[in-house]
């Protein structure tokens, strides 16, 4: 068993509105922001966690929420600097932060920048008003347009588009325009995912109408083709990108890398090659709980199981294009590969399967949930 690369995600746990369709550790914001305090938090979670880098450097940071852009210039700031002060990072290390057209400002994104943020996510979802009001989002279409307008004036050089399609009422014509309009404004990178209801969420108890599965299949279809003619690459399920700027921190998480989880309900992966483990981590869901700092002095962790194993590290590389050396899974789980052979040699015989790799081909990509449950 290898130690594999290592990354860091930041969780900030607020947002202005709860999305119908967010799962997500999120909280509608009431009050006053607590900033400060949230930032102290974060670096001494930070510190705590340290000791678990084993001298590698981070390769990645991602500040996810939530809407961390609800947060100051000067706050991303103070984080980052002792983000850098606590940890070695890589040269020309990717800093991701989650942005909601509703919440930015000009001056802001420049800031974010100035303090290290090299790119950008934008939950755009949507540019047609009347589906970015059903899925409960708080900008406008035309919020959205000035959104990645503003994070270009400010220098960004690495945008990615947050879209996604089977929305409630979507027409093919519907889900062709979104994606034609985020085509159009030449993101470097667009994240473009079927919406899914996910149980505890208000669309859980409440679902709406969507689509049918032929009207989801040919989105699918034309949405593909749109994309590969635009000179996007499929390198990950929901993830396209112009040649060289594929997101370094969802690779590190679909090539089953290590990583902190830093922040309330942060979730962390972290091996360890001495005892032929992995071990989970996890921190507070409430913010309220996480603000106190006797919570963060001993990080919370569970060993995966081997089934765990298997199934967590085929649910993430199977879902790259590409796949991954046959070698990994024994480098990067501790386990013998004979554990998954004959599932290999079967989903090579139905023709779904890359030979001499662990990885699905585009069939075998539409079935990735029920190939995965094979294996356990």
């Amino acid at each position: 068993m290898q130690l594999p690369p290592i990354s860091l995600y930041i969780h900030f746990p607020w947002c202005e509105r709860k999305c119908p369709y967010c799962d997500f550790n999120s909280h509608e914001l009431s009050g006053v922001l607590e900033e400060d305090a949230y930032i102290d938090q974060l670096l001494m979670d930070l510190s705590v966690q340290a000791k678990y880098l084993m001298g590698r450097e981070i390769r990645s940071v991602f500040l996810g929420g939530g809407t961390p852009s609800l947060f100051s210039s000067e706050s991303i700031a103070r984080l980052l600097e002792g983000v850098k002060q606590t940890t070695n990072l890589q040269d020309e290390v990717e800093v991701t932060l989650e942005a909601n057209p509703g919440s930015v400002e000009a001056g802001k994104f420049e800031s974010y920048l100035n303090a290290g943020v090299n790119r950008l996510s934008l939950g755009i979802q949507s540019f047609q008003d009347d589906k970015l009001q059903a899925l409960g989002r708080i900008h406008n279409a035309q919020e959205a347009l000035k959104a990645y307008s503003i994070a270009r004036e400010a220098g960004y050089s690495n945008v990615n588009l947050d879209l996604m399609h089977g929305l409630p009422g979507q027409s093919l014509s519907d889900a062709a325009f979104d994606l034609e309009s985020a085509v159009a404004l030449e993101p470097e990178h667009i994240s473009w995912y079927q919406l899914t209801i996910e149980p505890k969420t208000i669309f859980a108890s409440r679902p709406p109408i969507l689509p049918h599965d032929q009207i989801l299949g040919n989105i699918e279809a034309s949405g593909l083709k749109l994309l590969g003619s635009a000179g996007y690459q499929r390198y990950e399920i929901s993830a396209y990108a112009k040649q060289g700027f594929e997101c370094r921190h969802n690779l590190n998480y679909w090539t089953f890398g290590d990583y902190l989880g830093v922040g309330a309900g942060a979730h962390g992966k972290l091996s360890l090659p001495d005892k032929c483990e992995i071990q989970r981590s996890s921190r507070p869901r409430q913010p309220r709980l996480y603000l106190k700092s006797e919570a963060l002095q001993v990080l919370d962790l569970k060993t995966v199981s081997s089934t765990d194993r298997v199934s967590e590290f085929l649910m993430n590389v199977l879902r790259l294009s590409a796949g991954v050396e046959r070698d990994s899974f024994e480098k990067l789980t501790g386990l013998d590969i004979k554990v998954i052979q004959a599932g290999i040699q079967h989903f090579e015989n139905l023709g779904v399967w890359q030979k001499g790799k662990i990885g699905l081909n585009s069939d075998g990509l539409r079935y990735l949930d029920s190939i995965v449950e094979y294996f356990v």
